[in-house]
């Protein structure tokens, strides 16, 4: 019999025209965009299915975008495949999606999900804004390549470190802008496939974004949270964890710890999950489970 895990996408999955078409056919789905727009004091539904998209990119609009869509990705499901959502056994989510993947297994209260991401999405933005600072995905190297590049590249006083561990062959440096691109030309010197100046604020998962952890601490010091009814992983170490004082603990450690999806969802393989569902949009989960196991079965929900 098989073992469902459900993975919830991170911020770059946005795009215009999210969750549209949900909305005209759903009425679960513009009851969740109601209750979003009360919490967030802007419609968000106008947002997400008209932009601009330079609007929707910013990390203190993506993030609550994102994370409403994708449970309304997931009301869809309840919808039109009830035992599939009954049967989901784990959860883990990209970064941000860790907020969606806590609500969907009953740790989080959908409101309070909600204001919790949109206090990270504006910490992290005005950590960002202090400093010059981004992101660059290395293709075709791996870690230990990867990790003597940024040791190598770094100067005294800035930061660039190993931000994401994606899949084989796909890590992601953050750090201050000119060690980026310090990084950046290093890789491609040293046989990178490629390099991939990402399109975000800045160096999410590093210890440039120390003064939004102080901010989502207050934060989550106000928000009650459960012990998650099905299996919960942590970006922070690919392990599962019950407690909600930990779960506290991890999600202010991964504002500024390394994404490590490849590790957790290895974790989920070895725990014997053969099926994986990306409940929100877009499709980089699918393709990253490809790279790290083809014949495991990723199905999307919306595109």
């Amino acid at each position: 019999m098989s073992k469902i895990a459900f993975l919830f996408p991170g911020q770059g999955a946005q795009t215009v025209g999210m969750g549209k078409a949900l909305y005209e056919s759903s009425p679960a789905a513009r009851s969740m965009f109601e209750r979003a727009n009360a919490v967030l004091g802007y419609d968000l539904a106008d947002l997400c299915f008209h932009g601009p998209s330079e609007k929707l990119d910013a990390t203190s609009f993506s993030q609550p975008a994102l994370f409403v869509t994708s449970l309304v990705a997931l009301e869809e499901m309840r919808s039109q495949t009830p035992d599939v959502v009954l049967a989901c056994e784990a959860a883990a989510g990209l970064s941000l999606g860790e907020y969606t993947a806590l609500v969907f297994s009953g740790a989080v209260k959908f409101e309070d999900g909600l204001r919790l991401v949109q206090k990270r999405g504006e910490a992290m933005q005005a950590a960002a804004d202090l400093e010059g600072s981004g992101m660059v995905s290395i293709l075709g190297m791996d870690q230990p390549a990867v990790q003597a590049i940024c040791d190598e590249s770094r100067s005294e006083n800035r930061v660039l470190q190993i931000a994401n561990l994606l899949c084989p062959g796909n890590i992601v440096v953050s750090g201050h802008d000119d060690m980026c691109l310090a990084a950046a030309e290093a890789a491609n010197a040293a046989g990178a496939m490629k390099t991939i100046p990402l399109a975000v604020a800045g160096a999410f998962h590093t210890a440039l974004m120390q003064p939004a952890v102080e901010q989502l601490e207050a934060a989550l010091a106000e928000v009650p949270l459960s012990k998650p009814e099905i299996l919960f992983v942590s970006n922070v170490d690919a392990s599962p964890h019950d407690d909600p004082e930990e779960i506290r603990d991890l999600l202010l450690q991964q504002v500024c710890s390394p994404v490590l999806w490849e590790a957790s969802m290895r974790f989920l393989l070895e725990r014997q999950h053969d099926q994986f569902y990306e409940v929100g949009p877009g499709r980089v989960l699918r393709g990253l489970m490809k790279r790290i196991n083809r014949k495991v079965a990723c199905h999307g929900v919306i595109e």
